[in-house]
């Protein structure tokens, strides 16, 4: 049995039953019989199936976000705030598309382009944002008339076995979703393999989805991946400073640091480094690490053992490269739980293993950069290219940089996440988009009939 452990007691809560190849055979097979059906099934009734995906979403919000602040430690106030109403507000962007005549096809001179469903998906999810990321497949996929067998994260598997009876609330047919828990190197590597499935979306690390897209190939599947982040946060010289580090701040340390799209490293003009320096210091000083079924707590433990040692061995590594320690370090700061310190740096340079390589804790990297060119290279320095921000007084300015930024998002002043909006990543932060009708784009295929 796999053990689900509670990162901020350390105790075990509960465990799954690992799935095995032959189980992803079995959800296949019936995924791939229950296919034509679903396939035929009327676009309004697809629709009115996700809608009713989203009020079941709502209705079981609490139980959902305690389950995710218990599995994976994400604060409850975020769970709720965040967790929940995110999927809610992204089963109801995929309805608005489809209501809004997404599958009513295209006339191109003599030809009729339409949109069919790309036939058996393998779903492939994170623990960080669980529920967030198994809505963002499983719910589009459905809508577009495939079919679905996912693989949650054994690190978050209770969230998923709450969705599954969501779905089946909400009168998802027989076969045309399935669940099955499991490691990626067993169960992940199986769906990615199976000839039988048309389809993988993968959330996880680079290194995973390199993986995922290889074996993949060896039967031409699709491949959709949202992989890892570094993404900058641009202070331009004519911002609010103490705001733009405040909510940069803010944003770092979200969801305990563990969102691939946070804003880690601060670039901010060089004249203003120490001052920028010392306001993020304060702010995280005050992401005191604490019990995250507290309605208080800002800041909760790393998932496991294994990812907390990760963090530390980074911060560890930000000191001996010569970035100066503002607020924070390696110590522990419990006796019990999965916890990091909250951690700034600050002088750290592009060269440096903290501000290339995604760390996934609460640790925020200050830069200096000379000009806007200069910020702008060291924004577009990493392998990768998924979140962002700019801050300027100035709109038009702040569009600019935004443009020239390699990244899928870019958020200008602090702008609300935008769940009907495309989420995907340039280069090493994978391919495809997530949410709304470019979301649906992936679970479909493209046929032209001449006439």
């Amino acid at each position: 049995m796999i053990e689900v452990v509670n990162p901020a007691t350390e105790e075990v809560v509960g465990t799954v039953r690992p799935g095995t190849p032959q189980d992803v055979d079995n959800a296949v097979t019936r995924a791939s019989a229950a296919f034509e059906d679903w396939a035929a099934t009327p676009v309004e009734e697809r629709a009115k199936l996700v809608r009713r995906i989203a009020d079941e979403l709502e209705a079981r919000a609490e139980d959902l976000a305690s389950t995710m602040t218990t599995e994976m430690g994400t604060p409850i106030t975020f769970a709720r705030k965040v967790q929940v109403p995110n999927p809610v507000g992204i089963a109801r962007g995929v309805a608005d598309a489809l209501d809004d005549g997404y599958f009513a096809g295209e006339e191109i001179g003599n030809s009729l382009v339409l949109r069919e469903p790309v036939g058996v998906v393998g779903a492939i999810t994170p623990w960080n944002f669980p529920l967030q990321q198994m809505v963002a497949k499983v719910v589009p996929a459905l809508a577009a008339g495939s079919v679905v067998v996912l693989k949650p994260s054994e690190l978050a598997p209770f969230t998923a076995d709450l969705l599954a009876e969501v779905l089946g609330a909400a009168g998802v047919p027989d076969g045309v979703f399935s669940l099955v828990h499991g490691t990626g190197p067993v169960v992940g590597e199986a769906l990615a393999a199976h000839p039988l499935v048309d389809m993988v979306s993968f959330t996880g690390s680079t290194r995973a989805g390199r993986r995922v897209a290889a074996l993949a190939a060896e039967t031409v599947k699709r491949v959709a991946l949202e992989l890892g982040g570094k993404s900058a946060n641009v202070v331009l010289d004519d911002a609010d400073l103490g705001r733009a580090v405040k909510i940069g701040a803010a944003n770092a340390f979200m969801n305990n640091g563990q969102a691939c799209s946070a804003w880690t490293r601060l670039l901010v003009p060089a004249s203003r480094h120490d001052e920028a320096l010392e306001i993020a210091a304060a702010a995280a000083a005050k992401y005191e690490p604490g019990d995250p079924a507290l309605a208080t707590t800002r800041l909760g433990p790393a998932v496991s053992a294994a990812q907390r040692d990760r963090v530390v061995g980074y911060v560890r590594r930000g000191v001996e490269e010569g970035a100066t320690l503002a607020q924070g370090g390696p110590e522990r700061p419990t006796d019990r739980g999965f916890y990091v310190t909250p951690t700034v740096f600050g002088h750290v340079t592009p060269d440096m293993a903290i501000a290339q390589e995604e760390i996934f804790g609460p640790v925020l990297s200050v830069m200096p950069y000379a000009d806007e060119d200069d910020a702008v290279r060291i924004a577009n320095s990493t392998v990768y290219g998924l979140g962002g921000a700019v801050f300027s007084a100035d709109a038009d300015r702040a569009l600019a940089v935004a443009k020239r930024l390699r990244t899928g998002q870019v958020d200008i002043n602090g702008a609300a996440f935008n769940t009907s909006a495309p989420f995907g990543g340039y280069r090493q932060s994978g391919n495809g988009r997530e949410f709304g009708r470019f979301g649906l784009d992936e679970f479909t295929e493209v046929k032209s009939v001449q006439r």
